[in-house]
Order: C-alpha cells, then sequence, then structure tokens
C-alpha cells in the first residue's frame, strides 16, 4: 500500500492528562485485562475440553470468547504503556495495523452474534430440525464467514485511511488508532472515508443487530404462544438471557459511537463507547455466561477440579 504521508508517527493523547489518574487507570486495565484473558481463555478450554458442551451454541461462545481475548488485546497493552509514559508514540504502519485488527475483531464480533442468535432461534423455535440445520458444516461454515467478512471489512478501512495525506499535527485524542479520530487529522479529501464509515459499517452494526432482536422478539412470542408449560418457557428463557446480556452490553456503545454523523468532534464520548465495548464488555462475558449457565458452571467445577487433581500428583 502507497500512501503519500508527510507523518511517520502519531502520539497517542491516552484517556487522561492527570498524573495521578496514571497508576489507578493502569491498575484498573491491567486487572480488567487480566480477568478478561484468564476467564475467556478459561471457557475456550472448557468448551473444547468437555464432551458435553460439543454442541453449536457452545462451539460459538468459544469463538466469541477467542474475538474478546483478541480484541482486548488489540489495545489495552499498548494502552497500559500509555499510561506509565504519559504520552505514547505509534509509527504510522502500527496505527494503521491496530486500526485493521481493531476493526476486524469488532466487525467480527458483531456478526458472531447475529449467528449465536440464530441458533438459540433453531434451537427454540424448530428443535426437531436443529441437529440437521444447525449441523457441524453449517457451524463452521457460520464461523468462517463472521471472520471472514470482518477481516474484508476491516482491510477496506485499513487502506482507505493509508491512502489518506497526513501533513500535521500528527497528535490523536483518543487511546488507541481508530478511524474518526485519524480523519480528523488527515489534509486530504476524507468524504469517501466518511462514507464508508456511515454506509458500510453502520450496515455491520445495524444488520446483524435487527436480526438479532428479530429473533429475540420471534423466540419470545414463540414461548408465549406455543410453550404452555412454565417450566418450560423458564428454562428457554435462561438459555437466551445470557446472550441477550452481551448483545445488549456490546451495541448499545456500539451504536452510540457510530451511528451519530461521523463527521463529529466529541472524542471524549468516542472514547468511553469504545471503552465499554471493547475492554468492559471483553471482560464481563466470561461472567455472564458462566454465572447464568448451570451447564457451563458444572463443567467449569469439574475441569477445576481435575486440575487440582492432577496438582496434587
Amino acid at each position: 500500500m502507497q500512501n503519500q504521508t508527510e507523518v511517520t508517527h502519531f502520539i497517542l493523547m491516552g484517556l487522561t492528562d492527570r498524573q495521578e489518574a496514571q497508576i489507578f487507570l493502569f491498575a484498573i486495565f491491567l486487572f480488567l485485562y487480566l480477568s478478561s484473558v484468564l476467564g475467556n481463555g478459561a471457557i475456550m478450554c472448557v468448551v473444547a475440553t468437555e464432551r458435553r458442551l460439543h454442541t453449536p451454541m457452545y462451539f460459538f461462545l468459544g469463538n466469541l470468547s477467542c474475538l474478546d481475548i483478541c480484541y482486548s488485546t488489540v489495545i489495552v497493552p499498548k494502552t497500559l504503556v500509555g499510561f506509565l509514559l504519559a504520552h505514547q508514540r505509534i509509527s504510522f504502519i502500527g496505527c494503521i495495523t491496530q486500526l485493521h485488527f481493531f476493526h476486524f475483531l469488532g466487525s467480527s464480533e458483531a456478526l458472531l452474534l447475529a449467528a449465536m442468535a440464530y441458533d438459540r432461534y433453531v434451537a427454540i423455535c424448530n428443535p426437531l430440525k436443529y441437529p440437521l440445520i444447525m449441523c457441524r458444516t453449517a457451524c463452521l461454515l457460520l464461523a468462517a464467514a463472521t471472520w471472514t467478512m470482518g477481516f474484508f471489512h476491516a482491510l477496506m478501512h485499513s487502506v482507505m485511511t493509508s491512502r489518506l495525506h497526513f501533513c500535521g499535527p500528527n497528535i490523536i485524542e483518543h487511546f488507541f488508532c481508530d478511524i474518526k479520530p485519524l480523519l480528523r487529522l488527515a489534509c486530504s479529501n476524507i468524504i469517501v472515508n466518511l462514507s464508508l464509515l456511515n454506509i458500510v459499517t453502520g450496515s455491520i452494526v445495524m444488520i446483524p443487530f435487527v436480526l438479532t432482536l428479530l429473533s429475540y422478539l420471534y423466540i419470545i412470542s414463540f414461548l408465549f404462544l406455543k410453550i404452555q408449560a412454565h417450566s418450560g418457557r423458564w428454562k428457554a428463557f435462561s438459555t437466551c438471557s445470557s446472550h441477550l446480556t452481551v448483545v445488549g452490553l456490546f451495541y448499545v456503545p456500539v451504536l452510540f459511537n457510530y451511528l451519530p454523523p461521523s463527521s463529529g468532534d466529541s472524542p471524549q464520548r468516542d472514547m468511553i463507547a469504545t471503552l465499554m465495548y471493547s475492554v468492559v464488555t471483553s471482560f464481563l462475558n466470561p461472567l455472564i455466561y458462566t454465572l447464568r449457565n448451570q451447564e457451563m458452571k458444572t463443567a467449569m467445577r469439574k475441569s477445576l477440579g481435575r486440575l487440582l487433581q492432577s496438582v496434587r500428583r
């Protein structure tokens, strides 16, 4: 990729310039990141080793945990360094690379949440055909499609951003390289970039969100109209509540960040929204899926028991 930029590096301003807050934020972010990696890593290991969890729902959950680990790893470690150094320098290539992987993993997660909603829709509303519809091949294709679409969506933005002309200043009012802060620094025409951000990224966000909502609206209406037993309804609701919670935590800040006009100058709002769906959600997902899922809790206890037995030997 060629670019005609005079800027060879950027300076990330970070979340705050208050020195007394840097160490506190460093501790908070380190705790959130380590908890996210350990929690999501534990889910991946349990899903892979427990045969009773070799089902489509937990296959997609394993993919979600993998995405969450990678997603937070793209920005948190470098942000931690920034807390210690006050202002952080990042090369032009490093900035574009960070932008690419952030949007690759974020858009993949949005698409994966829609695939998980479809899985719950088939499982609850069409249980007899569930093994046929959500067979191993179908699950692999759905997962591969989410990762592939996310990759090419991010590639589009990274290529178009790398072709912009940056002549200074090179100070990014954010804690990592995102598209909107970079567009504010561009010296060349950004109309095409803004159009892609509003139309393509808006579609990547809105279409899975609408499909997810439609799936759960149909599930809820099906449960009230077709399922008479209270226990049956409660069991179905319990399997969906965790996913609905995750969907809300992810989509609300994403919609808040990307649906308003992308040319708006509101770095503080962007940073808070980004923190919610990239760092906080990755931390909360393992808690939501383990604390509200009896099958997952049982599998976690069994895996922990086997680990303790192997250590004692």
